[in-house]
């Protein structure tokens, strides 16, 4: 693979040298610099495969911005480019495969079609790795800011984040207890939810109009704390 991917110098020593996360992650981003100039075999699949199970338990969609790779993790973001009119689409990796030699991937048939015509079959794209769906704006492909803190004992796993986009759900859980009192909407309207979620459940929110939101977060000690996020119309643009 060295060989392949020059990302550091072999050594027959490699078992006593001493690494670092930052090490690592710096190994991470020189190969994706490298794999980011391959050019890669990627075609579609679609009705024959439309509502069956996927290797990571979803059910394909081929309206969905989905794709399978042989190795990226379930819910991997990643960047396909056509190279022929540097057309781009961010797809979610929710598949294992392509199964045919010499093809790297299978984008969904909605994916495939915001950069290449059905009628092609197959195209040649470069890839980028954008990171885990949950960390990733999917509109800007931004890192995401989040808000995590709802008490010194009590956290939110993720959290609310600054910045939302309409239409796109938002799953709140954290490590002990809390309560979701209140959430006012962009136009004033205050829904008092008072709804209590456990360690092991998610509270879920949809935001439909696009504005400011303010959730109100508590313990079981009573102590709140409250959340702004803003909500915004994604606007994709195909480069």
């Amino acid at each position: 693979m060295l060989s392949d991917y020059p990302i550091i110098e072999y050594s027959d020593d490699f078992a006593n040298v001493y690494v670092t996360i930052k090490d690592l992650n710096g190994l991470m981003y020189a190969l994706d610099d490298i794999l980011m100039k391959e050019i890669h075999e990627v075609s579609y699949y679609a009705d024959d495969f439309h509502g069956n199970g996927t290797a990571f338990g979803d059910t394909f969609d081929m309206y969905a911005l989905t794709a399978a790779h042989r190795t990226y993790p379930s819910n991997t973001l990643v960047k396909v480019t056509n190279v022929d009119n540097r057309k781009s689409v961010v797809v979610r990796i929710n598949d294992r495969g392509p199964y045919v030699d010499g093809r790297d991937m299978d984008l969904s048939l909605a994916a495939f079609e915001k950069i290449a015509d059905r009628s092609n079959g197959v195209i040649s794209a470069t890839f980028q790795r954008l990171g885990d769906e949950f960390m990733i704006d999917t509109c800007t492909e931004d890192i995401l800011r989040f808000q995590k803190r709802i008490t010194r004992n009590v956290r939110f796993h993720r959290g609310i984040p600054h910045m939302w986009n309409k239409g796109e759900t938002l799953y709140l859980g954290a490590n002990k207890y809390f309560v979701v009192r209140s959430i006012q909407y962009p136009d004033g309207f205050v829904h008092k939810v008072q709804n209590w979620v456990g360690p092991k459940e998610r509270f879920s929110f949809t935001p439909e109009q696009t504005g400011y939101y303010k959730f109100v977060i508590g313990n079981k000690d009573g102590r709140s704390r409250e959340m702004g996020m803003m909500v915004r119309q994604c606007e994709v643009v195909v480069e």
